[in-house]
């Protein structure tokens, strides 16, 4: 597709001031996906933010369409993966669950426009199919920002705390008996009839967790609200990179505390122990795709500070074989192996055993392809799920479960998770 473009110039203190505008700007839109860094930078940063928007009911809703698309077109693709797209990968799968949200397992648009900051950068760069990009800029500055102020909501979960506890001492007699070795098992939290103006949801959440991988997404009704920590995958040229979280523990109260806590977190042997297993998994996995030696772990069991926990994260790289489709990378490594466990085959279907909830979008991926063809996604996790037919708003938390761990501290770190994405909605 042909686009126009224009680049113009923010002050660094009016970049936040222009993210709100955009994300205002994009209410109008049936379609849309808000990238938002917040700031990480790193080596692997390639935007502070990102929106693309479309009117467009055209969208590409299966994976062979996807990489045809993709093949044939030097263009942006915009979209998510959802976690049961794994039933499209392995015959064996399925998911029972009724799905509280309703996004399809697969959904790609080509937005009609396309407007980013390059990470470091301030220019606000502006690719648009068919207006002016300077008609794009002027609705964007014009627009005012006004949120509306957030309800109180009482969350019901899934999973009663006594039955959270028995299945956890279950699945650790999974581990005992050999069947895996380790399982991400997760819990819902839920709200029924809840009134919520989407767009203050995620500013609230994003301003209250600031995330790496912020992420507000729209497709027709239904919305994703997140505040992700965690990068999928993401491919420069010819390398691919995935850096899994594994080990998770709270902020301290003050300085000296919140040092002692990372070096806590820092000589865990269990949270060591979880973080190496995944890590593993996703060598293997992108071990399908690339070329043979050119896998390499590039930081293992870094540790890395958010608002309201530390958490482990490893980085796992490897070079494309030439032979095959840059999508292979992701077909053959989703869904992730930090939301999944190891082997993958049976703990999927162990979680789908014990879950009492679809997990949908939860454990999928939101991201882009750029027309270069490289991309970017991240993991969809500290996310809230809106249906606004239906006003049915819910979360989904957990963690990965070993023969080590204990069933009372696993809740606690599930509920720490949960903490943030509730805590919008509380009074106190």
């Amino acid at each position: 597709m042909l686009r126009k473009k224009g680049t113009y110039n923010i002050a660094k203190e009016q970049v936040q001031e222009i993210k709100y505008k955009m994300l205002n700007w994009s209410k109008q839109f049936g379609i849309f996906l808000y990238l938002d860094s917040n700031d990480y930078a790193n080596q692997y940063s390639r935007y502070e933010c990102m929106l693309g928007v479309s009117d467009s009911k055209l969208t590409i809703n299966s994976w062979d369409e996807l990489v045809n698309h993709t093949t044939q077109n030097k263009d942006w693709v915009l979209g998510h993966i959802a976690y049961d797209h794994k039933n499209s990968l392995e015959s064996k799968l399925s998911s029972q669950h009724p799905a509280g949200i309703g996004f399809q397992d697969l959904s790609f648009f080509v937005p009609e426009i396309v407007c980013y900051i390059a990470s470091g950068d301030t220019q606000l760069q502006i690719e648009s199919a068919n207006l002016p990009p300077d008609e794009v800029f002027n609705a964007i500055k014009a627009v005012e920002c006004k949120d509306v102020a957030l309800p109180q909501l009482t969350f019901e979960l899934r999973d009663t705390k006594e039955n959270y506890l028995s299945k956890i001492n279950t699945l650790r007699g999974h581990i005992k008996k050999g069947d895996c070795y380790e399982i991400n098992y997760c819990v819902e939290g839920y709200a029924e009839n809840a009134e919520i103006n989407t767009l203050s949801v995620f500013n609230q959440l994003n301003s209250f967790s600031k995330a790496p991988f912020a992420a507000y997404y729209r497709l027709d009704d239904k919305y994703m609200m997140s505040a992700s920590p965690e990068r999928y995958l993401y491919k420069r040229g010819d390398q691919v990179m995935s850096q899994p979280i594994k080990g998770t523990i709270k902020r301290g109260a003050d300085k000296e505390q919140d040092v002692a806590l990372v070096q806590q977190l820092k000589n865990s042997t269990k949270d060591k122990a979880e973080n190496v297993m995944i890590t593993d998994l996703v060598r293997n996995d992108l071990a399908r795709c690339c070329e043979t030696g050119s896998i390499k772990v590039d930081e293992l069991f870094g540790i890395y500070t958010f608002p309201q926990v530390h958490q482990m994260i490893s980085t796992v790289s490897g070079t494309l074989e030439d032979s095959g489709n840059y999508l292979d990378s992701i077909r053959y490594s989703f869904p992730m192996g930090s939301m999944t466990g190891a082997p993958k085959m049976k703990v999927m279907e162990l979680i789908e055993q014990y879950e009492e909830a679809k997990r949908e979008l939860f454990s999928g991926t939101v991201g882009y392809i750029n027309p270069d063809g490289d991309f970017d996604f991240n993991v969809i996790i500290r996310s809230l799920f809106y249906n606004q037919s239906s006003k049915y708003l819910s979360y989904q938390a957990g963690g990965a479960i070993t023969y080590d761990s204990d069933a009372e501290e696993e809740w606690n770190e599930m509920r720490l998770k949960a903490w943030a994405l509730e805590k919008i909605f509380s009074k106190d």
